[in-house]
């Protein structure tokens, strides 16, 4: 049984596999507000608004940031005192042992794979508006992959057996959907290539993503603030703080809260870079805890000034931002939001996919996967092998299969990291006090006890069949534990 939880020693270093330290604090914090900063304000308010919370979701963004926010000072402490790779996976490790650490970081995958794929989705929506608005819309079996009833078709019926409903999924996304969709494959190779060539030069489109971005944010808050209209946020709580709907599903505050909970995914991928950064102790939690608290601000007053434009039921489009300026008649204030959503989509992406890849690479280098995927390229400095096979996955999984109920999973998945890394400060607070802590979150083990209860409380208010589901992919990880990483861990090997 102690083999299961053997632990990678406390300040163990993976400094010499060859990754350049070029990244400093301002650009982890840009990093940050890359991955952040896009399907939360472009996407999900509006739907969150329209469907769980009204126009308290503001409420719902505050109570999410909350959770995030004692998930962040947890893994800025352990990014500052703990050496290896970044994420929830590197810290667990040291906590909790090998087969913590092997489930956190294949929840990891999980989060991030599916994340950029969906998100290419979005974006492929915006893109394909944008190109119908000038008269060059792409057809549309271009622009849809098969829906859930198609490939349930295709598969004899064997996704009704995973707890999908093909039908209803199908009503959603009309029928059987196209061939493949075109934009979101594409958009995602194109990453692939820009990943392969180096991070600081990702680092540098990723600041210039960032500006427009941020550009596009101020253009809609400069022109809906004065356009509010204050009777929009009455009644504020239309749905209470929690309860069901007459199909089941939860509403109010806080299932608003456990789905806006995705407009933070990403912030945590700023910690997979304490290799890349200049000086991580410092840097890595500047970063963090200056991303996040930047981005929660931005959704707060976005959320406030969108239910204020018009009626909450109005906001349940996949363009909400853009949507409610037409609906004030300032055109040209949408078309500008909307270029900022196609840049500010492809940061989100592109942070995602840059932690994804290096998660990859640290459990590699453990042993726990083949070393294969942990090698870096000598001219280049990036693991170019292990970018190009996720980028092809991402790719296929984002052009041709539906991904509705798949990117639920990403919600569970991120609470249940963050909830692994706040025990891993208490564990490390208990078992190794004298242990260095440049950065130390304040107020003994309470603010990493808040952030267990809260991210374990969104967990519950989550739909019941996504717990199904990432049990299930738990289980598949479990089984490549035992039948490779147990006998192929670097510590295995070590004795």
């Amino acid at each position: 049984m102690s083999k299961l939880f053997r632990k990678k020693p406390v300040g163990y270093d993976d400094s010499d596999f060859g990754m350049k330290r070029v990244l400093s604090a301002f650009d982890l914090t840009l990093l940050g507000i890359g991955a952040i900063i896009g399907t939360g304000i472009f996407v999900l308010t509006g739907h969150a608004a329209a469907g769980q919370a009204g126009p308290a979701v503001i409420l719902s963004f505050i109570v999410a940031g909350l959770a995030c926010a004692f998930a962040a000072l947890s893994y800025a402490e352990l990014a500052a005192s703990v050496g290896g790779c970044g994420s929830a996976y590197g810290y667990s490790y040291a906590a909790f042992g090998e087969l913590i650490a092997w489930i956190i970081a294949w929840d990891l995958i999980l989060e991030y794979g599916v994340s950029v794929a969906a998100v290419a989705n979005g974006w492929s929506g915006y893109l394909n508006d944008f190109l119908r608005s000038v008269g060059l819309p792409l057809p549309e079996a271009l622009t849809k992959g098969p829906t859930t009833l198609a490939w349930n078709a295709y598969l004899g019926g064997a996704l009704e057996w995973f707890g999908f409903d093909p039908n209803a999924e199908s009503v959603r996304n009309g029928g059987l959907g196209g061939y493949i969709n075109l934009p979101a494959f594409s958009v995602i190779i194109g990453l692939m290539l820009l990943l392969i060539i180096g991070v600081k030069e990702t680092a540098r489109m990723n600041a210039i993503a960032v500006a427009i971005k941020l550009i596009a944010v101020a253009v809609f808050i400069a022109v809906a603030v004065f356009n509010v209209n204050s009777d929009n946020w009455f009644p504020f709580l239309p749905f209470g703080w929690f309860g069901h709907n007459e199909a089941g599903h939860p509403i109010g505050v806080l299932a608003g809260a456990s789905i806006v909970f995705f407009a933070y995914v990403g912030y945590d991928a700023v910690s997979t870079a304490v290799e890349e950064a200049r000086n991580p102790q410092r840097d890595v939690p500047i970063g963090i805890i200056a991303s996040l608290a930047f981005c929660t601000t931005i959704y707060v007053i976005v959320s406030a000034l969108m239910t204020g434009l018009i009626p909450y039921p109005e906001l349940n489009v996949s363009s909400p931002a853009s949507a409610a300026l037409l609906r004030v008649g300032h055109n040209t204030a949408a078309g500008l939001v909307s270029a900022g959503v196609v840049a500010g989509l492809i940061t989100v992406m592109l942070v995602l996919y840059y932690a994804l890849t290096r998660v990859i690479v640290g459990v590699s280098r453990d042993g726990l996967l083949p070393s294969y995927y942990s090698t870096v390229n000598r001219r280049t400095h990036t693991p170019v092998r292990t970018t190009v096979i996720v980028g092809i996955v991402m790719a296929i999984m984002a052009g041709f299969i539906p991904l509705g109920i798949l990117a639920e999973l990403v919600n569970i998945g991120t609470l249940a990291a963050f909830i692994l890394v706040c025990g891993g400060v208490i564990s490390l607070r208990l078992s190794h006090p004298e242990l260095p802590r440049p950065f130390k979150a304040p107020g003994g083990i309470v603010l990493p006890m808040l952030g267990v209860i809260s991210c374990g409380a969104l967990i519950l208010f989550l739909p019941y069949e996504t717990h199904l589901r990432f049990i299930g992919w738990l289980a598949l990880g479990l089984v490549i534990y035992f039948a490779y990483s147990i006998r192929h861990s670097r510590l295995a090997v070590a004795g």
